[in-house]
């Protein structure tokens, strides 16, 4: 009998392949004293309202009070999720990471009276402040910011009471994720070599790239199976979810959940229904790449199961971690020595989880405050796929880097809107690398084919997720019960929509909304189809050299919440409250696709 492979345990992986987070707190006792610290400083930093107001001088000491308490808080947090995230199922780490949600929720509700104080005062008080302290004069964005929340901004009592109960707010998502990365036992299924394997869902992505229709079918069914026995639960933790946004956004007196969702950055509603507009205008293209994909599979029927193999034969070049990392760097030379010194940096620190391992997080993300290190998290396996990933989070992590090594503190993050565009840049980069480089047309067209799934992925997909969420959040609104047959029975035709009669959706695919985590962050999703979109353009401003490009997207990776994220990326070179950034997007979807349906047939 062969042995079914199993995952290390957390103590089995070798150190060199895990993160360092003594660089954050190096013996618990560090992190210890800085939870005391913060019980501490919360009643202080509750005693500045008091006077907050009267002076200018008090003002500043209120915001610098209050960023105080959150600069270290989320240096705990940050510690704490990335502790419970390397296992999932350690009790002691989960455990730190219940006690920084509870601090959160502590400071939260002590720092309530904070905007609701600010927007007492009349703009011409704050101009007279402004004037009379020329430190205030640092904040004035951040002022600004808090400014255009008036009347959306509720009492300070109503903030706190609010406040008090974000950890209970939080608690389907909280829940859905134990479920998903710790309690699901997932069924053993055959890999590509005929081997017993334990499925994960790590694993699961690298067996529907299998070139065997039986793994990519065994995989799918196996996993699905898991979701469907729990499809109810998994409703009622999504519902919940969906009911918090609305809430949320209706005692703040806005319209609807979105357009909460999207103040917080001051982005237009028309940028999220340009993408939902111009994705919806070129369905067609998917429908075609769907449909040569079925010809190219040469399979009576296409699955969605078989939508991820790839057309082309598997170049001999396969991607260890080491590979990988000295192909990152050939691609990223073109962002200049300063960029790539960093990220070798990332690389010698470890700053990088690379390996799976029992009860760690699923998937893939860059994760760091101000006074830490941008960690990355992966769940390496040995393809371009993963090549791919480990570029996109290092994105992440070094717009984290040069904006914490740029901004003050009150500016030294930057919007979930932005963040997207600086990993698909990356992405863009490296395939523009390749197909600079490459002349092999085995090689080219499996380079092409990795491309159009990833726009498939991010910008089709994600965008059909963001129909979804807008549909949840209306239902909900309207007082309809979001029931997994209702769910189910949405997501399966909006399925089809999208791909079109070239492809069987099949039943199991309706269950799909039950295992993608990000319907529980609030309008995330749609963020991944616009900052594709929009590094699409950056990085042929890059690759071809324009006078100033490579500066303006250094500055844009700079320049953190100094300023709007619409008003960054215009300096950076796109404007994205019109739709042009999306054609041009979608223009560069339809060449690759013409190239690589001409190679693929050419080498028949």
């Amino acid at each position: 009998m062969v042995a079914t492979k199993q995952l290390p345990t957390r103590a089995a992986v070798p150190e060199a392949l895990t993160w360092d987070l003594t660089l954050i707190y190096a013996t618990q006792a560090d992190y210890d004293a800085d939870v005391t610290k913060i019980k501490a400083e919360i009643p202080t930093v509750t005693a500045l309202k008091d006077h907050f107001t009267e002076s200018a001088d008090n003002v500043l000491a209120g915001i610098q009070g209050v960023l105080s308490l959150y600069r270290r808080l989320e240096k705990v947090a940050v510690y704490a999720s990335l502790k419970s995230d390397q296992d999932t199922g350690n009790s002691t780490n989960a455990a730190l990471d219940d006690q920084a949600n509870g601090l959160t929720a502590k400071a939260a509700a002590a720092t309530a009276w904070f905007e609701p104080a600010l927007l007492t005062l009349s703009p011409a008080q704050l101009d007279q402040y402004l004037d009379e302290n020329v430190a205030l004069r640092d904040y004035r964005h951040l002022l600004d910011t808090v400014r255009l929340q008036k009347g959306h901004v509720l009492s300070e009592k109503e903030e706190a009471l609010l406040a008090c109960a974000s950890d209970i707010f939080d608690s389907s998502a909280k829940t859905f994720g134990v479920l998903n990365n710790a309690d699901f036992e997932f069924p053993t299924v055959t890999d590509e070599a005929g081997n017993a394997v334990k499925l994960s869902q790590g694993l699961y992505g690298v067996l529907l790239e299998s070139t065997k229709p039986a793994v990519r079918r065994e995989a799918f069914e196996a996993l699905y199976q898991v979701y469907g026995q729990f499809r109810r639960t998994l409703a009622s933790t999504l519902a919940g979810q969906v009911k918090v946004h609305n809430f949320s956004a209706q005692v703040h007196h806005y319209p609807d959940a979105r357009t909460a969702a999207l103040a917080g950055n001051q982005i237009p509603i028309s940028v999220y229904d340009s993408l939902v507009d111009s994705v919806d205008h070129h369905l067609d293209l998917l429908h075609r790449y769907v449909a040569l994909r079925k010809e190219l599979l040469g399979c009576d029927e296409l699955h969605m199961y078989d939508l991820y193999t790839p057309l082309t034969a598997k170049p001999a070049v396969n991607y260890t971690y080491q590979q990988a990392q000295a192909t990152a760097l050939k691609a990223l030379k073109v962002l200049g020595t300063d960029y790539v010194k960093h990220v070798k940096t990332a690389f010698h620190s470890r700053w990088i989880d690379v390996v799976e391992n029992q009860g760690k997080r699923s998937g893939a993300y860059s994760s760091g405050v101000y006074d830490t290190a941008p960690y990355i998290l992966l769940n390496w396996q040995d393809n371009i796929d993963n090549l791919y990933t480990l570029v996109h989070e290092m994105g992440h992590s070094m717009h984290s880097y040069y904006t914490t090594h740029t901004q003050p503190y009150q500016y030294g993050d930057y919007a979930i809107f932005v963040a997207e565009i600086a990993s698909t840049t990356n992405e863009n980069l490296l395939t523009d690398y390749f197909l600079a480089h490459e002349t092999d047309p085995q090689m080219r067209a499996y380079v092409l084919n990795y491309y159009l799934d990833g726009f498939k992925g991010t910008v089709f997909r994600q965008t059909q997720f963001a129909e979804f969420e807008q549909w949840l959040h209306e239902q909900e609104a309207a007082g309809q019960a979001l029931t997994a047959d209702r769910l189910s029975e949405q997501y399966l035709a909006l399925n089809q929509r999208y791909y079109g009669d070239a492809v069987v959706s099949d039943p199991q695919i309706a269950d799909e909304w039950a295992r993608i985590p990000h319907f529980y962050y609030n309008y995330y999703v749609y963020q991944y189809a616009t900052g594709f979109a929009a590094a699409s353009t950056l990085a042929q401003r890059i690759t071809s050299h324009e006078a100033g490009a490579v500066k303006d997207y250094l500055g844009y990776l700079k320049a953190g919440s100094s300023a709007f994220p619409i008003d960054v990326m215009h300096a950076a070179g796109v404007d994205m409250t019109k739709p042009d950034y999306l054609d041009a997007a979608f223009d560069v979807f339809e060449q690759r696709l013409n190239e690589f349906e001409q190679l693929v047939k050419a080498n028949r």
